[in-house]
């Protein structure tokens, strides 16, 4: 099944990987991009762009800054995080922090989550 997305979004997701983030990076260069199953940055879902995807695990992974703390934001988040799930897909959200301090740890449970997921 292919997921649905909005085509004026793929400008602003190719922008969005040429700008990552330095825990975006560091999880996507330091973990995922050699990963045995295949995960893809910066993809654009329906009207989202979301930090990674990976399609054999349905499973969409975000990387929050402090910014995502603000009640507006968490609130928003949590909106989208249910649109994602009415997809089909799992959603696992990590903070910069727990990048920064705590990095193979998210990768275990993100190896965890995947392999669960994968028949």
């Amino acid at each position: 099944m292919s997921l649905p997305y909005k085509s004026d979004l793929i400008p602003l997701a190719k922008n969005m990987r040429k700008h990552a983030t330095p825990q975006e990076n560091h999880l996507w260069y330091d973990f995922l991009r050699s990963y045995p199953i295949r995960f893809q940055r910066q993809k654009a879902i329906d009207h989202y762009i979301v930090d990674f995807y990976c399609h054999a695990a349905k499973l969409v992974i975000e990387i929050d800054g402090s910014q995502h703390y603000d009640p507006k934001l968490q609130a928003e988040d949590e909106k989208r995080t249910a649109e994602l799930q009415k997809l089909g897909l799992s959603v696992l959200r990590f903070s910069n922090h727990e990048i920064n301090t705590q990095f193979r740890a998210v990768c275990e449970q993100i190896d965890h989550v995947v392999n669960s997921r994968v028949s």
